[in-house]
């Protein structure tokens, strides 16, 4: 399994909106309307990936804890399906079920959304304060599949001290990932 790092934008870049198919709903919804006054965390996933079926437990259970607390989650899928028929939009809609996603996964079919963001990898996590600027990008935490038990403490911290302060304080270490599918 290749691993691809994440691109460290610089902090304060403004989200770019996005309007995209949530699978879970059959519906198109916009930045605009998932957004949080508190906090907005955006993350690249996929299906298919091993760092990120290393986090799906740990990922819902914080997204159930910083969701009570106001934090909008969203997960949005820019793989290639054609090459990587496990990413499908269908089959998106059965992962969030089974891994009891309380947040939308959105698919990002032309991946031009992953390119507006400057995604590089499964998973990349960018964290938006209540004005939709950027106050973390970086990683969910230290582990890696088959290294550690995931716990989210890294994203946690930040989100932590975003809801405190607006911003983040923490060392921001890239996440590490598969390599976003591009077509």
């Amino acid at each position: 399994m290749a691993a691809t790092e994440s691109q460290m934008i610089p902090l304060g870049s403004v989200a770019p909106e996005f309007e995209l198919l949530n699978t879970v709903t059959n519906t198109k919804v916009s930045l605009q309307e998932l957004k949080s006054d508190a906090a907005t965390v955006i993350l690249f996933i996929c299906n298919h990936c091993p760092f990120v079926h290393h986090i799906n437990s740990a990922l819902a259970e914080l997204a159930n804890s910083y969701q009570a607390l106001g934090v909008s989650f969203i997960a949005i899928s820019s793989n290639d399906v054609e090459n990587y028929p496990d990413d499908a939009p269908e089959l998106m809609t059965d992962v969030a079920k089974a891994n009891g996603y309380t947040f939308p996964y959105l698919y990002d079919e032309d991946q031009s959304v992953a390119k507006a963001y400057d995604a590089a990898c499964t998973p990349d996590i960018y964290v938006y304060d209540e004005n939709l600027k950027l106050a973390y990008r970086g990683r969910f935490d230290e582990t890696r599949p088959n290294m550690g038990v995931a716990s989210g403490k890294d994203l946690a911290t930040a989100l932590d001290e975003i809801l405190a302060t607006g911003k983040s304080a923490s060392p921001q270490l890239p996440s590490i990932g598969c390599g976003i599918k591009w077509k």
